[in-house]
């Protein structure tokens, strides 16, 4: 799987809309200055009916609130199965944290996950969620290090 490091929409934004606008959108956010890394898809195991997946887009680790944003997707054609995705967090300081997991049972939906401080690794986990029991099936987790991404090809 090809990894690519990206860089926002803010700045082909600023290339393509000129300054003035640039600042403005500046304004009001300030997350939007960090360039963004796309991890790619993760896709829960295959179950009889489909499976879930996530495009992931994520922060540099040296960011303060660590993000993992991106797109949930319900690829399950069974009524009562939908897609889920949660992100646990491996904090620079030790110890470890779970984000609240997110949930569609629509085709897709944006997603944003934070965490409480710098990391040194990131757990991303997506799964089929079965709405009548209540539970995960078929889950795949990616392990997300600086590591990894610092031996991606350029």
């Amino acid at each position: 799987m090809r990894k690519n490091l990206v860089i926002g929409g803010l700045l082909a934004f600023v290339i393509a809309g000129g300054l003035p606008a640039a600042s403005a959108h500046a304004s009001t956010t300030t997350r939007a200055a960090a360039p963004l890394i796309h991890w790619g898809p993760v896709q829960s195991r295959s179950g009889h009916h489909g499976y879930a997946k996530a495009d992931v887009w994520i922060t540099p680790f040296t960011a303060e609130t660590f993000v993992v944003s991106g797109t949930l997707y319900d690829r399950d054609a069974h009524s009562g199965h939908c897609a889920y995705v949660r992100a646990r967090f491996h904090y620079a300081s030790g110890g470890t944290g779970w984000a609240l997991p997110k949930t569609t049972c629509a085709s897709k939906k944006p997603i944003r996950l934070s965490s409480d401080g710098r990391i040194k690794r990131v757990d991303v986990k997506v799964c089929v969620y079965d709405r009548s029991r209540r539970t995960t099936l078929n889950c795949y987790a990616d392990a997300i290090t600086p590591a990894i991404i610092a031996n991606w090809p350029q």
